[in-house]
């Protein structure tokens, strides 16, 4: 593959970030497509006269910057588009839970994959002090956690993990692995908790050693942390969910009203 580009040596930028700023404006052009195998070391040698080193450089500074991965054996390959676009205005709508549908279960449906869920972790635990804040109870209140795994087509998505006052879920399906159709929005509504409205708070950061293992993450690929709170008509917080996304495997999408 010609690529018709040179390394200037009179410029006071490295030459390996040289061929990374070329290979990254093709990729961002859409000449290098998602899943596209980015040129050998031999060609990329060849093309642009450097060293097998200062080639390694680039490519590594690419996939740092996550967007490529490099599979062993049979080079390196821009990353896909994120698969799943998560709309915030439609996921929790209550007509989904009328149908026994869970807001996961929704998005990756419409892109044509097959959803499963994990569950990690059940029962009744005590409620750290930033959840506590949030269901607005003491530090150490019992609650009910529900950490689980999502994945599409076998690739893991997210972690999440929901807490719900333990007063709230004891003795309901709540507590069980499956909740049942809806998911748990449903039964907190058949307690007589009608959903009013969620709050979002959504950061970017690294990801932690075992979210990447967790999340199979490749090197450089940052997280969407998201931590979401449900309140029902009166006020009342009823479900706080703690949820860590692959950002690469994701579209957050948002429809704002102009007021």
């Amino acid at each position: 593959m010609a690529l018709e580009h040179s390394i200037d040596a009179s410029s006071d930028r490295p030459a390996y970030k040289q061929i990374a700023d070329h290979l990254r404006d093709r990729i961002v052009r859409g000449e290098l497509a998602p899943g596209a195998r980015l040129p050998s070391e031999r060609i990329l040698m060849d093309s642009y006269g450097a060293a097998r080193g200062t080639v390694r450089q680039a490519i590594n500074l690419l996939k740092v910057e996550g967007l490529i991965q490099v599979e062993h054996g049979r080079g390196s390959f821009v990353r896909p588009l994120p698969p799943v676009k998560r709309l915030a205005s439609d996921r929790f709508a209550r007509q989904h839970r009328n149908v026994g549908k869970a807001a996961f279960l929704v998005e990756v449906e419409s892109e044509g994959r097959e959803p499963a869920v994990e569950m990690l972790r059940l029962g009744r635990t005590k409620a750290p002090g930033d959840i506590a804040a949030r269901l607005g109870l003491k530090e150490g209140a019992p609650v009910l956690i529900r950490h689980r795994r999502y994945l599409a087509d076998g690739q893991p998505l997210e972690l999440a993990t929901s807490y719900v006052s333990w007063e709230l879920a004891e003795g309901t399906p709540m507590t069980h692995k499956n909740s049942g159709p809806g998911g748990i929005y449903a039964r907190i509504e058949e307690l007589g908790h009608k959903l009013d409205h969620f709050t979002e708070d959504v950061a970017a950061r690294m990801p932690t050693p075992d979210e990447t293992k967790s999340l199979k993450l490749g090197p450089g690929v940052p997280v969407f942390h998201l931590v979401r709170t449900a309140y029902d008509t009166k006020g009342q917080a009823v479900e706080v969910c703690d949820t860590v996304m692959a950002a690469d495997r994701y579209v957050l999408a948002y429809e704002l009203p102009a007021r």
